[in-house]
């Protein structure tokens, strides 16, 4: 059972709301944002949401202040960041280690911020590694700069970056399989969609298990 609660938190580029989905006994704080062209109701996020809480990881799902205010185009990632850290002293406040992650746009500012902010580890879901059909356009350098254990999880058709375009590093890869930027798989593909999700849940959860 998860004990669901939203707060709005003020921030300095206007208020970010927080979902938070608690776990009884909580041994860390997981905290995701969504990316630049949707919400915390991505199918990753959600399937997070639901499955962690029985594993003692407490899910904050947060919105950035542009979703908050109903705005259709996110802003400039320094204006992320600003957003992402005026949430941060919300996490703080549970004194639990704090996983920083987010999907796409969310896990750019998530490995940007991370040592700044303190956090544990970072969660990339679907890192965007450049924009699609531009790998000369690398981000490479945000993923490998956050300083912490990271796990990226990445679609093998992701056409932000495929997981065989990620460049050596010290952090953990999980593949899944025919998934797209969304982790959408092709009804033709050798894996269904509620396979798809499982991975990505299951490859989390042993994750975390292994910082404990």
């Amino acid at each position: 059972m998860t004990n669901q609660k939203t707060e709005t938190v003020e921030t300095d580029a206007g208020p970010a709301r927080i979902t938070w989905h608690s776990a009884k006994n909580a041994e860390f704080v997981l905290a995701v944002s969504h990316g630049a062209g949707g919400g915390i109701d991505a199918r990753d996020l959600q399937a997070l949401a639901a499955h962690l809480p029985r594993h003692r990881v407490t899910v904050a799902l947060v919105e950035q202040p542009w979703r908050v205010a109903g705005k259709k185009v996110a802003p400039a990632p320094k204006t992320l960041d600003v957003g992402w850290r005026g949430i941060w002293p919300a996490l703080a406040k549970k004194k639990l280690p704090v996983i920083s992650g987010g999907r796409s746009a969310g896990a750019r500012v998530a490995c940007r911020t991370a040592t700044e902010l303190g956090a544990h580890a970072v969660l990339a879901l679907s890192f965007p590694l450049h924009p699609p059909g531009k790998p000369e356009k690398s981000r490479a350098e945000e993923l490998l700069g956050a300083g912490v254990p990271t796990l990226v999880v990445q679609g093998g058709n992701d056409p932000f970056g495929k997981p065989d375009e990620f460049p050596d590093g010290t952090y953990d890869l999980s593949e899944i399989p025919y998934g797209d930027h969304s982790f959408s798989v092709p009804k033709r593909a050798g894996i269904g969609q509620e396979e798809a999700v499982a991975l990505i849940t299951h490859s989390v959860t042993d994750w975390i298990k292994g910082l404990r």
